[in-house]
């Protein structure tokens, strides 16, 4: 089978997708390549949120998980940006639900035996948590009894590693400074 471009001439390649002979589909993969990246290992893990999964551009590599461009340094000047998360944490039987803008400082300084998720979010979403499961509440605290609802919300919106995730975020967050 000849190749589809008018006047190529050249054999189309058997396995390919599309009836091009092997320049042209090279050709078309330099154009996507160009247009809009080609998917593949970063040299190294993104310093930010730890992905190995890129994305080559003609112009960088950027990270394809938080967009971070590979080998960028942010600026010293800039604060850290903000990144609220409601945390869950289990001690015993109980599970604490609150929310911080510097989750290790903040869990750093409760008594914990277990981070079980983070969820981004605010007061609000925390406030919404606590109404959600407010029959399991613990008198008028943050802490809740370890309930089936509560176990599967959890599971819902965990994360093998919510510190990974957090990095993530914070990723996304500078990245989305530019």
């Amino acid at each position: 089978m000849g190749c589809a471009i008018d006047g190529c001439g050249g054999h189309a390649e058997a396995s390919a997708p599309l009836p091009l002979c092997r320049a042209h589909l090279a050709l078309a993969h330099d154009w996507v390549a160009d247009e809009v990246g080609v998917a593949d290992s970063l040299p190294q893990p993104c310093r930010f949120c730890g992905s190995q999964l890129g994305v080559r551009m003609p112009s960088a590599w950027h990270c394809a998980v938080c967009e971070w461009r590979h080998g960028e340094i942010p600026s010293g000047d800039e604060p850290p940006p903000r990144v609220d998360v409601v945390y869950y944490i289990r001690f015993d039987d109980r599970v604490k639900i609150g929310t911080s803008s510097n989750p290790r400082q903040r869990l750093g300084a409760l008594g914990h035996e277990e981070l079980l998720a983070f969820e981004r979010g605010d007061r609000r979403l925390e406030r919404r948590r606590h109404v959600q499961f407010a029959e399991s509440r613990l008198a008028r605290t943050e802490w809740f009894a370890q309930t089936p609802a509560l176990d599967e919300h959890l599971e819902r919106i965990g994360s093998d590693d919510p510190w990974s995730l957090h990095a993530r975020w914070l990723a996304e967050a500078l990245a989305a400074r530019g």
